[in-house]
């Protein structure tokens, strides 16, 4: 009589099995070089942005047109196979990891700017556009689009609409939600979809509210028709040093109080002024506990009468050093640092985990005095910076993931930061979205019954759970283990938070 088995390699044939009869359903519908299944292949597509968690998936499926993806989708969906859409993958939250027997649907080949309208500001591109392609295609036309993410020279359109991505002008021009009129995809069942129109509004329910931000779990974006605006005659940026973390936080509350609405209102502290002007040399005053970049565009006369409002205010609030670009070079010599800070980061720590919340300005000190308490108590270093202007934290934790207690100290560290920004009136995501890394902290945010509520918009596009599943909602059972965690390992408990 055979010995049965360890369950391990029990779970090796079972998965070889599956992935056997899903690459041979595939094949039926699209060509074979469109289909990787050996490790060697699917290795790259194990984890997004967020390096910390990593998974393989049973199938990399990379169509070349709009009839592969459907029968993708209409396969998958006959099999009961989960799916998760992938663009660039410069996620940050763990929203494209893959499932471990699914397909990972890659749109890198949908590339293509479909249509230019300078008369109605428009523009008409596939999901794996690359953000900055569309205003370096609209240049010509004295038009750019506005949200502009750190990884904007990478990641795509498509993945801007999962997360509703920002960027250092969302302050002044919104996030991606703002600044799209309508999506169009497939379902899961392969149907086509539309959301949205070509007006400000559209017929019917506002869905197009519903998609942008849904990171993937209700849709597989195809085609974005995204607004254009005009490029400034002039912009200017002001870069103001602070010898004190309160002030400066004050001086964007300040700032936003006095009606002034900046294109860009963004801080560094001084762990993360030294990272960036060791990597970049923009010209950062080291000596400064914090640095705000505050940039004001449009004509020359409203940007030289903004820009003198802007920095009057910062005096008032103690500013030690205010500094303006003369031109244009110097301008982008001052952004260069906050746009490369994570890659700065990335040189200084083996890994880094970055975190993404929101809090009222008005509590921008509070919020990093509690950090930097937060990093004695995890014995980890955290660098801050982020949109001050909409009160979007980005703290990066820099630990190294091969230690496994550096991660668990690190996943805690950041469970904290999003506790405590909630308890001081904030949300627990900007614009990197959910994903996995803040599934745990859904629970904090959200009571059961909200999180009822929205199982029950992904089962109306998704009956199945197949789109992306785990991602986004927490379970009851988990939101129940992460209690018992979080008083476990002594987490600050807020009492006015949501309980399970």
């Amino acid at each position: 009589m055979n010995a049965p088995l360890p369950s391990n390699q029990t779970e090796t044939l079972q998965r070889n099995e599956r992935q056997a009869q899903v690459v041979q359903a595939l094949k039926t519908v699209m060509p074979a070089h469109a289909l990787l299944w050996h490790q060697e292949d699917t290795t790259p597509y194990e984890c997004d942005g967020l390096t910390a968690y990593r998974e393989r998936p049973l199938v990399v499926a990379l169509p070349e047109t709009y009839e592969q993806v459907q029968a993708v989708l209409r396969t998958c969906h006959a099999m009961d196979v989960p799916v998760v859409a992938r663009g660039a993958g410069t996620g940050l939250s763990g929203g494209a990891l893959p499932n471990k027997l699914g397909v990972t649907l890659s749109l890198a080949k949908f590339n293509k700017i479909l249509k230019m309208d300078p008369l109605s500001r428009t523009a008409v591109v596939q999901g794996g556009v690359r953000n900055l392609a569309i205003s370096e295609a609209a240049a010509p036309l004295g038009l750019y689009y506005a949200p502009d993410p750190s990884s904007q020279i990478a990641c795509t359109i498509g993945g801007n609409v999962a997360e509703n991505a920002g960027g250092v002008h969302c302050l002044k021009y919104g996030l991606t939600i703002h600044n799209v009129l309508k999506v169009k995809g497939f379902t899961i069942e392969g149907d086509e979809v539309e959301f949205g129109g070509e007006a400000l509004d559209a017929p019917g329910l506002d869905l197009l509210s519903i998609v942008i931000g849904s990171e993937g779990m209700l849709a597989v974006t195809m085609e974005v028709t995204v607004k254009l605006v005009p490029k400034p005659q002039l912009a200017r940026c002001i870069m103001a040093s602070f010898d004190d973390i309160r002030k400066a936080g004050d001086a964007v509350a300040s700032v936003i109080a006095a009606g002034i609405i900046p294109a860009g209102l963004e801080m560094m502290d001084k762990p993360m002024t030294a990272a960036v002007e060791d990597y970049v040399h923009a010209g950062y005053d080291l000596n400064a506990e914090a640095i705000l970049l505050c940039e004001s565009d449009g004509t020359p006369e409203e940007v030289e009468e903004e820009i003198g409002r802007m920095s009057e205010v910062l005096r008032t609030c103690g500013a030690t050093a205010i500094a303006v670009s003369r031109d244009e070079a110097e301008r982008l010599r001052f952004w260069s640092g906050r746009k490369n800070a994570f890659p700065a980061s990335g040189r200084i720590s083996p890994d880094y985990m970055c975190m993404d919340s929101t809090i009222p300005r008005k509590r921008l000190a509070d919020i990093l005095l509690a950090i930097a308490e937060m990093e004695k108590r995890y014995g980890l270093r955290c660098a801050n910076v982020f949109h001050a202007g909409d009160g979007n934290l980005h703290p990066l934790i820099l630990f190294d993931a091969n230690d496994a207690d550096q991660l668990r100290r690190c996943e805690l560290f950041g469970a904290e930061i999003m506790e405590t920004s909630v308890a001081m009136g904030g949300t627990i995501s900007g614009e990197h979205g959910v994903g996995v890394e803040k599934l745990n902290s859904m629970c904090v945010q959200f009571s059961r019954e909200e999180c009822e509520q929205m199982f029950g918009v992904k089962r109306a596009f998704d009956t199945k759970g197949l789109l992306n599943p785990g991602k986004v909602i927490p379970t009851l059972n988990r939101c129940a283990d992460y209690g018992k965690m979080l008083v476990r390992n002594g987490v600050v408990s807020h009492p006015d938070l949501p309980r399970f």
